[in-house]
């Protein structure tokens, strides 16, 4: 056990109640930042530059296939502070290690508007800009101005516009060309007090709110519906260990998509941009009979397909190997190519 400050360093740490697949991996060393301060002086020390490292927010988003032989940095920056408002809107910053849907909840008690159809989904709010998470026709940049972050290997605070993310689909700058370079210690995003821009097409939301005898929607109405959904629809990874969606909805172009047309008339598909066409990822694997299948202690969820799940003393390695057998499987049938959406810590 070492110190640096306020910080204690931990050896040899059981990681599974820091993921929600629940998967039991040990790492060599752990430690836990609570402050800009505590990062920029963990970044400088010789043991985080000589260590192979994992930054680690809520686990929700990460599956481990063995133990980690580096140091695994819990960012827990936490805080959400007003820092403008007028009558029709408010400018939050939030700290990185806030769970996101608490924050979501934080907002919804408000009346402010913007992140209602984000709700129930599981990890932190620092996680959020580098998946540019979405749900229900509503993603992060829609709402974000900025994300702030401390660069790795000097220590030195940087902020990067909406613009400068490079957002795209479950996807950023932070994914890309900044991968590992910066750790994120806030988001700053404006929200709506009044005149909420709602968004209610997607999914099943317009029918839940009128199986609700809701004709009018509040944000808390769609909160509520969006909670409903996702609820009957995925499991809880407090009781069955999962990520969520293990894979993307890939894009196709028009061609390949009439093509498997022909074939399957039903072909679920949302457009996309630049002529290309989206395909629920879910469907595809349905289609390759995985739905509901189990397999020593893991499987595929029997109400989702897109959603691998432990159902207790499952190993992340066979899980990972579901997951490449399920994408080989789609690319044979429909010669389409599934990427996981999960990082996978090999």
């Amino acid at each position: 056990m070492e110190f640096f400050c306020s910080m204690t360093i931990l050896e040899n740490v059981d990681l599974q109640s820091f993921n929600t697949f629940g998967i039991k991996a040990f790492t060599s060393r752990f430690v836990t930042i609570k402050s800009v301060e505590e990062a920029k002086e963990l970044f400088q020390s010789s043991l985080f530059r000589t260590s192979k490292r994992l930054i680690l927010g809520g686990g929700s988003n990460v599956l481990f296939t063995k133990d980690f032989d580096g140091l695994v940095v819990k960012v827990e920056l936490r805080g959400i502070d007003i820092l403008s408002e007028n009558e029709d809107t408010v400018t939050l910053k939030v700290g990185a290690g806030e769970n996101w849907h608490q924050f979501v909840l934080h907002c919804v008690e408000r009346n402010w508007g913007g992140v209602e159809n984000l709700s129930l989904i599981p990890g932190t709010v620092g996680a959020a800009p580098i998946q540019n998470i979405g749900a229900y026709g509503v993603e992060i940049k829609n709402i974000i101005t900025s994300v702030e972050a401390i660069e790795i290997e000097t220590g030195k605070t940087k902020m990067f516009s909406n613009a400068e993310c490079s957002f795209g689909y479950r996807d950023s700058i932070f994914k890309q060309r900044e991968k590992d370079r910066h750790l994120i210690s806030s988001i700053t995003l404006i929200l709506t007090k009044r005149n909420h821009h709602f968004n209610t097409s997607y999914g099943a939301i317009e029918e839940t709110l009128k199986l609700q005898g809701v004709p009018h929607p509040t944000v808390k109405n769609i909160s509520d519906a969006v909670i409903q959904i996702r609820r009957s629809k995925l499991p809880d990874p407090q009781v069955v260990g999962n990520a969520g969606s293990f894979f993307k909805n890939p894009t196709i172009d028009s061609t390949l998509y009439e093509s498997i047309r022909k074939d399957h008339p039903s072909f679920p598909s949302y457009p996309s941009t630049n002529g290309l066409v989206k395909i629920p990822a879910a469907w595809l694997i349905e289609q390759c009979g995985w739905k509901g299948k189990t397999f020593d202690h893991i499987g595929v969820h029997k109400n989702q397909a897109l959603v691998l799940v432990n159902y207790g003393g499952g190993e992340g390695k066979k899980i990972w190997r579901l997951a490449l057998d399920i994408k080989a499987s789609v690319q044979e049938k429909f010669n389409i190519t599934l990427q996981p959406e999960v990082n996978v810590i090999e």
